[in-house]
């Protein structure tokens, strides 16, 4: 069982990947989910929620088709999920 566990979060080095240097889509949606927080409400701020949804689409993607481990895959399906979710609701 602690083979499986450990696999899960082992890239194919064998290095543990829990945590990586954030990239574009990353930064990219932090920036514009705080412009959604200080724009005031109309057409500027629904745009920055627009382009924040489509940075951290984009970031859940790449983890889930390219992740460097099994955490990282599943970690892009649920916030993947739940971004969708979010928008839907």
């Amino acid at each position: 069982m602690g083979n499986y566990v450990a696999r899960f979060f082992e890239d194919s080095t064998g290095k543990l990947v829990l945590w990586q240097t954030p990239n574009v889509p990353l930064i990219g949606w932090a920036g514009f989910t705080l412009l959604t927080h200080v724009l005031p409400a109309g057409t500027w701020q629904v745009f920055a929620g627009y382009v924040s949804f489509g940075f951290i689409f984009t970031w859940a993607w790449l983890e889930i088709t390219s992740g460097s481990s099994y955490f990282r895959r599943v970690l892009g399906v649920v916030v993947l999920a739940l971004s969708i979710h979010s928008r839907l609701a």
